[in-house]
């Protein structure tokens, strides 16, 4: 039960909506939370447990570390400075205890089942290569959807409880729908407590507003998925699958396909997804702002997968670059190679492990692993030649500020994002590379001309619909870049004139829709990650 799906927007999701508005309010949180769970069960079965498992080590993690920070409080009083500190000094030590416990209990359960296998097969052919006999085992492990997305929420509340920033929640129940709140289980946005726990709670009844604003955003991402992404998908696949029979050219087109599919399939579920809350009430945080309007790799991560970011940023970076070796390392730099050193040497330390985390949040291959290390490799890069682009730009003056100069510093960073893309679908990085070699030195232009393009599996009609759909999505974010939110000015046009846009959307959807004979059923593609 997917949420491109008609048993999700015709069946399910009315359900429990009316379900929701009638029961009595303080009802309505465990409607949202029994949802959440049958919305689990419908397609991970008992592996179901393992979300209440996770929700437990989070639940009961917090109340101990929280427990303890209020005894202290408490023991404090009346004492000298220097055994508050003593006290504070023992006291910390066992809530990083417990920090670290809870962390490990939820991160060593994705671990397992994600990526015992890849590590298992990799050490075994590494003892191999040495003639050593023997290694690890291969073990099936039933892995549950969504489990990357609600594993990084329960350890986000951890941390925040034991820095101070929310307090423990003692209802279990609120907790666990925390966690489980149906639209965001299967592919996120990843929110943190305090984004949604009290909204959630509330049970605020159904509105006509929030009715209409969220089945425009749910309208809009359908479009998205099934006019655009899943056309793109069958020559996507064909091209990624038989890239050795194609010209560097038609590998090229591949590369801008999947980068297209990618976003549009990516985005048009957040659609869905925010949409399906907005309908609640419950406010989701955006997962994309414009990405390809990007100036930079750097800013564009902050556009793309922004709430994984902004995880990664607060849950690694943070505390790596914070840490007390690290400022010791930056310190000895800076005595050594001045303050530019200090800053290459810190950055590596505190971006790598982000980098390499992000690659295999996204699942147990190389091919991620190499995604990951590709933008390390160029945001480590931009910010090794910071002092010669500061000087380029002291030169040429307004250069920044240039509307040319800002198409071509976007058009670059798409260029950078596409081959970050290809390495992201290619089956491994061999692939990746080998691909890429033929679109730099076996490049033909008329190749997109020829006969193998009719066979791609796109005709004229598929191929018109990709440029009109993407034209759309692209003028739209234009827009909202500009301040301008296409919803707000539909919800305020007429009641005949909104009504034609609904339907527009909604019979663009069915009548252009990438479904029936010719094509496959497509699943969502960060499901998997």
């Amino acid at each position: 039960m997917a949420y491109h799906t008609l048993l999700y927007l015709l069946v399910f999701l009315p359900l429990v909506l009316i379900l929701y508005q009638f029961v009595p309010g303080k009802f309505r949180p465990a409607v949202l939370l029994a949802a959440g769970y049958v919305f689990f069960f419908s397609f991970s079965r008992l592996l179901f447990f393992y979300l209440i498992g996770a929700t437990v080590v989070m639940y009961t993690a917090g109340l101990w570390i929280d427990g303890m920070q209020q005894r202290f409080k408490e023991q404090k009083k009346g004492m000298e400075r220097v055994e508050v500190k003593a006290l504070k000094k023992r006291v910390t030590a066992r809530e990083r205890w417990i920090v670290a416990g809870g962390v490990v209990l939820l991160v060593g359960v994705l671990a397992v089942v994600k990526y015992y296998n890849f590590f298992a097969q990799n050490l075994t052919e590494l003892l191999h290569l040495f003639s050593v006999q023997g290694g690890l085992k291969t073990i099936t492990f039933l892995q549950p959807i969504g489990i990357s997305f609600y594993t990084l929420q329960a350890v986000s509340y951890i941390v925040d409880v034991y820095e101070g920033k929310i307090r423990a929640e003692r209802n279990f129940g609120r907790a666990a729908l925390y966690m489980a709140f149906f639209p965001q289980i299967m592919e996120g946005p990843i929110a943190r407590y305090e984004q949604t726990a009290a909204a959630l709670w509330q049970g605020a009844p159904l509105s006509y507003r929030n009715l209409s604003m969220g089945a425009q955003r749910i309208l809009w991402g359908l479009f998205k998925k099934i006019v655009i992404a899943d056309r793109l998908n069958v020559v996507v696949s064909d091209i990624f699958t038989y890239y050795q029979n194609y010209d560097g050219a038609i590998l090229a087109l591949g590369a801008v396909a999947y980068t297209t599919q990618l976003y549009n399939e990516f985005s048009g579920c957040m659609d869905i997804v925010i949409g399906t809350a907005e309908m609640f009430g419950i406010v989701l945080p955006e997962n994309f702002r414009q990405p390809f309007l990007s100036k930079n790799v750097s800013e564009f991560w902050r556009r793309w997968h922004m709430t994984l970011g902004a995880w990664l940023k607060d849950y690694i970076f943070y505390p790596i670059s914070l840490s007390g070796w690290v400022k010791k390392l930056g310190n000895r730099t800076k005595e050594r190679f001045g303050k530019h050193g200090a800053k290459i040497v810190v950055s590596v330390a505190a971006l790598f492990p982000v980098w390499l985390t992000n690659g295999l949040w996204h699942g147990p291959q190389w091919s991620y692993i190499f995604f990951g290390m590709y933008y390390f490799v160029l945001i480590m890069a931009s910010i090794a030649v910071e002092p010669l682009t500061a000087r380029f730009h002291g030169r040429y003056q307004g250069l920044s500020s240039h509307p040319g100069y800002q198409v071509f510093q976007i058009v670059r960073t798409t260029f950078l994002v596409i081959i970050g893309e290809l390495i992201f679908r290619s089956p491994g990085p061999t692939q990746a590379l080998a691909m890429l070699k033929q679109i730099f030195t076996n490049f033909h232009i008329s190749a997109l001309f020829s006969a193998p393009m009719a066979e791609l599996g796109l005709d004229l009609q598929d191929t018109a619909l990709i440029f009109v759909g993407v034209g759309i999505v692209f003028v739209v974010g234009l827009l909202h870049e500009r301040g301008i939110h296409i919803r707000e000015r539909v919800e305020k046009l007429p009641t005949p004139l909104r009504w034609l846009s609904y339907y527009a959307l909604i019979l663009g959807s069915l009548i252009f829709g990438a479904y029936g004979d010719g094509y496959l059923e497509v699943d969502l593609i960060y499901a998997n990650f």
